[in-house]
């Protein structure tokens, strides 16, 4: 592994399957698209969207999920044919509230998964 990977995979952090619609607000462009959540995590998440987003470009990211939002500015900090890897900035108590119950809330459904 590249110490490219290795820094990215650092930033990522361990990530939960998720499925969840996203906004995107692209703050260079003060332009609005939607994605899908596909995997989420306390420092970011990955987003499917048809939409080229460039390496390093900010944008603020919407999540619905559950009768909840959140929201935060977020980076990309990697591309992939499908989607982009995006790390979340300073995110607010609130939203990092919502944030720790759905992730807790993955990890348990992949607990129940788990063959006993």
């Amino acid at each position: 592994m590249s110490q490219e990977q290795r820094t990215v995979q650092e930033q990522r952090g361990l990530r939960f399957p998720f499925d969840a619609p996203a906004e995107i607000l692209l703050e260079s462009r003060n332009e609005r698209t939607h994605a899908r959540v596909a995997e989420l995590s306390f420092r970011g998440c990955y987003l499917k969207t048809s939409t080229p987003l460039k390496q390093d470009q900010r944008l603020r990211v919407k999540i619905t999920h559950a009768g909840e939002s959140f929201e935060a500015l977020a980076e990309v900090i990697y591309r992939r044919a499908d989607g982009v890897g995006v790390l979340f900035g300073n995110v607010e108590p609130h939203f990092r509230n919502i944030l720790q119950g759905w992730i807790l809330s993955a990890l348990d459904d992949q607990a129940e998964e788990e063959p006993s």
